[in-house]
């Protein structure tokens, strides 16, 4: 059996038979691809028995059957989408292993030329995909990459009603495969490595891509592990978060069945993303308590490494009137720093005028926000600022040394808020600076750091939160429909009904309403 390495990932050889598998999965590969139409020759195996015998050595298995002389725009979309998909290395086969071969250039996964992308985005979530959409609709045919991992696709802002049993957990999953914008190129690896002089990223398969401009979005770092004992506890012993899809649900579970007792709350070291999330849990669990009676026969504590209840001044007197009513106790310049989960404990450092110690805390149940840091390969990268997160120009979201790099979303440093409406703003800001770098123009649109926090201070109403760089106030509406800093109804029915489908339907498909990129040096409030 004659092997003919193409590339790290990928080798080519003739027909192969059931008893040829365990060889090749001794010998480290991990896929294999038939390129052969069943029933070409008479001593041919069929396909199925060469599944077979990969299922049984644990290897994945696709068929593409091809016609040699006859490869078609379909075969090679077929086998993109496998080498793209499939655990790497893979051996495909044929007659000969030139058809294999063929098809494989065909997919680009030979040529050095093909792994070159007019625009590289690192990162498929709620920023990377709102900002090729927008590329998309604005330039079609561009040649365009998303570099993201996983299978899944999370509306994080949802969490937060999850935790409440507003909204149920499977309403904010859906399949990454289904919202790739038409047009762009998925590439299913991480990246591990940027290297700007070179303008390539290095993927975690050996991949290099090749980019004119680059895109770097891929969130931020929920550092569970920082918290000594948290990670072990999650999800048992009353230890829980709205800050992971599968912990949300057991936010609910401790809520409703809550008797009394001592409920703490955490926020930790911004920044974080959607800073009012830590409250929003509080907020909703004591209005649940609250109408059964039980709020009377609890002690809620709010703990939290800050020194304000809120970021921006004006939100605060309507959130502290929610304290006042619950009889919520907080404690400001109070830092997690252990959990025993089976003792139910939590141990909080403490700052203020007399000094530091450390207070230890029983609970009946506590919500965590762990501390969030850049990813570790952007907090390594020559991209990084001295916070970790990737450095650029507030208004343009642009890097300053390295003009055709962009960053946006949760990983960018800049001073607004980590929030899904910030990356909704972003988005067409960096699509059309994007485009003009690109065109080897100067960026044309500026962000003003627009994010907005829909503070849940009970089941049916909301501080709607919305403001900009420096804390200036950003209302997205007149005042006289929706005060955001008085609790609302409307804002509720926003939260609730509205920004789901705007999420799903607007975002992530390029429908940039009411977030329009505004020129510079124009009013950037839309």
């Amino acid at each position: 059996m004659d092997i003919k390495p193409l590339t790290p990932r990928l080798s080519v050889a003739a027909q192969l038979l059931p008893q040829d598998v365990q060889r090749i999965a001794q010998a480290g590969f991990r896929t294999i691809i038939c390129n052969r139409p069943d029933g070409e020759s008479a001593d041919q195996p069929v396909a199925a028995d060469i599944r077979a015998a990969a299922d049984a050595a644990g290897l994945a298995f696709v068929h593409i059957p091809a016609v040699a002389g006859a490869l078609t725009d379909a075969d090679t979309a077929a086998m993109r989408s496998a080498l793209d998909s499939c655990p790497a290395p893979a051996l495909a086969y044929c007659r000969s292993g030139a058809r294999a071969e063929a098809l494989a250039r065909m997919a680009g996964a030979v040529d050095a030329d093909a792994a070159r992308y007019d625009i590289v985005i690192v990162g498929g979530g709620s920023a990377g995909m709102a900002t090729a959409a927008s590329i998309l609709k604005r330039r079609r045919g561009i040649r365009l990459a998303i570099v993201e991992p996983s299978d899944v696709h999370y509306y994080q802002p949802g969490w937060t009603m999850v935790g409440a049993g507003v909204f149920n957990s499977s309403v904010t999953r859906r399949k990454q495969a289904g919202l790739i914008p038409k047009g762009a190129r998925w590439i299913k690896a991480s990246a591990v490595q940027f290297c700007p002089d070179d303008k390539q990223v290095i993927l975690s398969d050996g991949r290099h891509i090749s980019y004119a401009v680059l895109i770097v979005c891929p969130g931020l770092k929920l550092d569970w592990d920082a918290i000594p004992g948290l990670a072990e506890t999650l999800g048992r012993n009353g230890v829980t978060s709205n800050y992971r899809y599968d912990l949300a649900p057991y936010t609910h579970r401790l809520a409703r069945e809550f008797q009394g007792g001592r409920a703490l709350f955490t926020q930790p070291v911004m920044p974080i993303k959607c800073a009012g999330a830590p409250q929003k849990a509080m907020y909703l669990s004591c209005h649940r308590w609250e109408k059964s009676g039980i709020l009377a026969r609890s002690n809620v504590q709010f703990h939290s490494a800050g020194a304000a209840l809120f970021g921006v001044p004006d939100y605060i007197p309507a959130l502290m009137e929610y304290v006042d009513r619950y009889g919520i106790h907080l404690n400001f310049g109070s830092k997690l720093v252990a959990v025993d989960g089976a003792a139910r404990t939590a141990i909080f450092q403490q700052s203020d005028s007399e000094g530091t110690r450390q207070i230890a805390e029983r609970f009946d149940m506590i919500h965590v926000v762990p501390p969030q840091i850049a990813p570790d390969f952007i907090r390594s990268s020559p991209l990084a600022a001295a916070s970790g997160f990737v450095e650029v120009d507030e208004a343009t979201l642009r890097h300053p040394r390295h003009p055709e790099i962009f960053a946006l979303g949760d990983a960018c440093a800049t001073s607004n808020a980590k929030t899904a409406a910030a990356a909704r703003k972003q988005a067409p800001v960096v699509a059309v600076n994007a485009l003009a770098a690109l065109d080897g123009r100067p960026p044309v649109a500026a962000y003003d750091g627009y994010g907005s926090c829909p503070l849940t201070v009970e089941a049916g109403r909301i501080v709607l939160a919305e403001f900009g760089y420096g804390g200036k106030l950003l209302p997205s509406f007149p005042r006289w429909l929706i005060d955001g800093t008085r609790p609302s109804r409307l804002s509720w029915l926003l939260k609730d009904s509205i920004l789901p489908p705007v999420y799903w339907h607007g975002m992530l498909k390029g429908r940039e309403w009411m977030v329009r990129p505004q020129p510079i040096g124009t009013s950037l409030q839309s």
